[in-house]
């Protein structure tokens, strides 16, 4: 909510200068406005609040986009690693007939084996020893 309320009042700013600045910049070139110190600085201040205004709204604009393909990119590889875990443990379950404590025991064999590695990789571990066995 507050990022919509600071692009709103950016955009709109933004407008308002890039009209006044269109305007001074018009009545400059046709001549109707002198030019001197003080249309100088007052064209120059357009022109930096014009574009500090454009560089952040457009940087916030790319910061939410990256936050939320972020967030999104999370969530898919969590779904990910859930289905992958799950699937994986079933298919351990269904080699060992339906044993699931022999299945729990062998991923815990090797979790002691082989510390500190992702769940998944535990149950491929298993999965490979039983068909490299069974060979």
């Amino acid at each position: 909510m507050g990022n919509q309320v600071v692009i709103a009042v950016g955009t709109f700013i933004l407008l308002l200068t890039g009209l006044l600045l269109g305007y001074v910049l018009s009545q400059l070139v046709l001549g109707f406005l002198a030019f001197n110190l003080l249309t100088f600085f007052g064209t120059l201040s357009l022109i930096l609040i014009f574009g500090t205004l454009y560089y952040v709204l457009f940087w916030q604009l790319r910061r939410d986009q990256s936050r939320t393909s972020t967030i999104n990119e999370g969530i898919r590889n969590q779904v990910d690693d859930g289905v992958s875990d799950s699937y994986l443990k079933n298919r351990l379950i269904a080699k060992l007939s339906g044993d699931t404590a022999a299945a729990e025991r062998l991923i815990e064999q090797a979790k002691e084996t082989y510390p500190g590695m992702p769940e998944n990789w535990y149950c491929e571990r298993v999965l490979d020893d039983l068909e490299r066995d069974r060979q």
